[in-house]
């Protein structure tokens, strides 16, 4: 059942995590949503200082994360992106590697490797798959009988764990872009919001009734406003480029494969030419569309590093192209 709200209209999420989320007087909308999705109570001690995090209300690329730390030194990194990444699962990756490495004294015991959770708000289709949510642990499972290895009497009390598999960093993916249907469910609840930015008046998720209260647009500056609404500005155009960019790329791509896999196909045979020219401008649009949205960001001032990381370009090809 959709439900829109008629209730106060509140600021996007990934905005309230760059302004807002980080004074401690909100840090109940965070505990919320980490004790609905892990579904234990969470009680965030504090806030700490992430590399990725992009603060700047001119970033058009739009991605945005805090780092926070529990009474028990868990640290939970929460990242928001919006826009299509292919290798986010092995950014994912890094980013927990890079916080054991980086939250542990050089020679320190094993013991005191810290818990990372990988909490990932997208709003892209990552991979092939059906639900809206999705956790990964690590386990190891024998090879003849299945197994599930498990720690010792001696290892659960040193570790105060159950499983081995509570000693590794657990990820979450909560894909939000396509859920609008409101539900009982306190996760399906944050996961609504998450799309729709709206909070009905029953809902029961954690964190949810404060979020409510908290990110009215109305409680913000008209300089904060201001700000507010060039981000979404900036979010908007950047999407429309980059759909506009790779539909056009791969239909003027296809064009000129089929006209060359018709010419082609008059001499060698139809079905042969056919196959080479799809595949061709099958490339040739895909190049085309990066090299579109490389020329898009590098107009809007993104380096070419970073412009490198999202389209998969060289620095050398992005450095060739020319903006009228």
């Amino acid at each position: 059942m959709d439900m829109k709200g008629n209730g106060p209209e509140l600021i996007r999420f990934d905005w309230a995590m760059k302004r807002l989320l980080r004074d401690k007087v909100n840090h109940g909308i965070l505990e919320g949503l980490i004790t609905t999705l892990l579904n234990k109570k969470i009680h965030i001690q504090k806030l700490l200082e992430s590399e990725s995090n992009q603060d700047d209300a001119d970033d058009k690329y739009n991605r945005v994360d805090i780092l926070a730390e529990d009474e028990n030194g868990g640290l939970y990194l929460i990242e928001v992106q919006n826009e299509t990444e292919f290798a986010y699962f092995q950014r994912m990756l890094f980013g927990t590697s890079k916080l054991v490495t980086e939250y542990i004294k050089r020679g320190q015991g094993y013991e005191n490797i810290r818990k990372v959770y990988s909490i990932n708000i997208v709003y892209f289709n990552i991979g092939c798959g059906t639900d809206i949510v999705y956790h990964g642990k690590t386990e190891f499972r024998g090879i003849h009988n299945n197994e599930l290895l498990s720690l010792s009497t001696f290892q659960k009390q040193k570790f105060d764990v159950s499983e081995v598999s509570e000693l590794y960093p657990e990820y979450y993916i909560l894909k939000v872009n396509d859920f609008n249907r409101w539900s009982k469910v306190p996760l399906e609840q944050w996961i609504y919001f998450l799309n729709t930015g709206e909070i009905p008046d029953d809902a029961t998720a954690p964190g949810l009734n404060e979020a409510r209260e908290k990110l009215k647009l109305e409680r913000m500056t008209k300089a904060e406003l201001n700000a507010y609404y060039h981000h979404l500005d900036n979010v908007v155009v950047l999407r429309d480029n980059i759909y506009t960019a790779r539909n056009e790329g791969r239909i003027d791509g296809l064009a000129e494969g089929l006209a060359e896999g018709l010419e082609k196909g008059l001499a060698e045979g139809l079905e042969k030419g056919l196959a080479e020219g799809l595949e061709k401008g099958l490339a040739e649009g895909e190049k085309k569309a990066k090299t579109d949205i490389a020329g898009q960001l590098k107009a809007m001032g993104l380096t070419a590093d970073k412009i490198a990381a999202a389209t998969g370009l060289t620095t050398e090809e992005i450095e060739a192209i020319r903006i009228d």
